[in-house]
């Protein structure tokens, strides 16, 4: 099976403008992905809005696609830019330019998830820890994930899922194992290929999370598992947090 990977990377950013070209430890954090990423896929793109990224991926060897500035979500820069590629692939694996933590192990679970034939879609979930307690679970910004027998989404929701009906909620951690979503994903060429055209659906809406569309189109997302926390970079705080956790890596 051949696997891709592709870097959404824009540069209008409401809350961190330019991210991914702000430094972390001597390189722009779209280098720290890109390296990460391309240890484990060595076809790895850059998928970029703007001539300033696309110029400073390739500056420090990396491959980039410029793409639409119009785009609604990385799912859909992912497309364009897989569909300007003129080569042969089986899957794309979509990982965010404000991830420069990515684990080659994460990337393993996500490239497992396809050795089931059903699998369209793939991500992954790391399971609570008893000592989080139920203020890390019950943040709406960490969205929670219930699955099947055989590995795959039932549903995705910010609120907590399951309801455990009759214990304290604070006691819900040591009675059942919930899992967090981490947003990386994984698609199969026709997957991919089908659900930018999809329209928004009534639970995407009512969640504000864009799997849901998928699932609620019938679309099957597999599930693995991963013990790593992912640290993503959304504004300039965060930037300063991973500065202080590569130090400590130091």
């Amino acid at each position: 099976m051949k696997f891709i990977a592709i870097i959404p990377a824009r540069y209008a950013s409401t809350r961190f403008p330019a991210k991914p070209l702000a430094w972390l430890a001597g390189k722009p954090i779209v280098q720290h992905v890109y390296e990460r990423v391309s240890q484990v896929i060595a076809d790895t793109f850059v998928a970029t809005d703007d001539e300033r990224i696309f110029a400073a991926v390739e500056k420090f060897g990396g491959k980039a696609i410029m793409t639409s500035t119009e785009h609604r979500s990385g799912t859909d820069r992912c497309y364009e830019a897989a569909c300007k590629l003129n080569m042969e692939y089986d899957v794309v694996i979509n990982v965010q330019g404000d991830e420069p933590f990515i684990a080659a192990s994460q990337l393993h679970a996500l490239m497992d998830c396809f050795e089931h034939r059903r699998t369209q879609i793939a991500t992954l979930v790391k399971p609570f820890a008893l000592h989080q307690g139920w203020e890390a679970l019950s943040n709406p910004n960490s969205p929670k994930v219930v699955i099947d027998e055989q590995g795959f989404a039932l549903y995705f929701s910010r609120s907590v899922i399951p309801f455990l009906r009759g214990i304290p909620e604070t006691e819900w951690l040591a009675h059942h194992t919930f899992y967090k979503h981490i947003g990386i994903y994984a698609y199969r060429k026709e997957a991919l290929h089908t659900i930018q055209a999809l329209p928004q659906s009534r639970l995407e809406i009512a969640e504000s999370l864009e799997q849901l569309r998928w699932l609620e189109a019938g679309l099957k997302i597999r599930v693995g598992q991963t013990e790593i926390e992912t640290i993503g970079i959304d504004t300039p705080e965060d930037l300063q947090k991973a500065e202080i956790f590569l130090a400590r890596q130091a």
